[in-house]
């Protein structure tokens, strides 16, 4: 007989702050260690949620994480959000003892929000990129980006209308 796995969740208190939408459950979390306050990121099938008790929380639904990336060997999550070219964006930085299952989820979880991603060079090497990104469910629309190189000028005539026409282009391949 095969008995089921028991996971280990979240304080009570902490899923009661997050907030989540009635039905949305907690699959992967994970504690701060760094700061004295008792922060927590949870992930859910739909966001990444922070979570201070008594504080708002603050809801990434996936398709609006840019980059996650974690550092092994000083063991922190850096987490950005998508923004617009020349604007400051939102990004958050943790510090775990043993987040693997979050980690998984939040790959797993952002991978599957992109529609599609496609490189494009227009000055030598550096370029842009055309990105359409939707929540991994496919509901809603797909929101689409671009994510240029350093040293290329969105303003430029010549890269602007290229962009336009990469993104004509992947909105045509997918339907839209």
């Amino acid at each position: 007989m095969k008995l089921p796995v028991r996971r280990e969740q979240p304080p009570a208190v902490v899923v009661e702050a997050a907030r989540l939408p009635r039905g949305e459950k907690v699959l992967a979390h994970a504690q701060d260690r760094a700061g004295s306050t008792d922060r927590w990121l949870l992930g859910t099938r739909n966001a990444l949620v922070l979570v201070v008790p008594g504080e708002e929380p603050v809801r990434l639904p996936w398709e609006t994480v840019q980059a996650a990336e974690w550092d092994s060997e000083e063991s922190t999550l850096s987490v950005r959000e998508v923004g617009e070219y020349g604007r400051p964006r939102s990004s958050y930085a943790f510090s775990f003892d043993n987040p693997a299952r979050l980690l998984q989820l939040v790959r797993e979880r952002v991978t599957a929000s992109v529609v599609v991603q496609r490189g494009y060079q227009v000055v030598g090497r550096k370029g842009f990129t055309v990105i359409g990104r939707r929540a991994p469910e496919g509901r809603g629309p797909i929101t689409w980006m671009h994510e240029y190189d350093a040293g290329v000028d969105p303003a430029d005539p010549a890269v602007a209308a290229a962009a336009e026409a990469a993104l004509e282009r992947a909105r045509a391949d997918v339907g839209e």
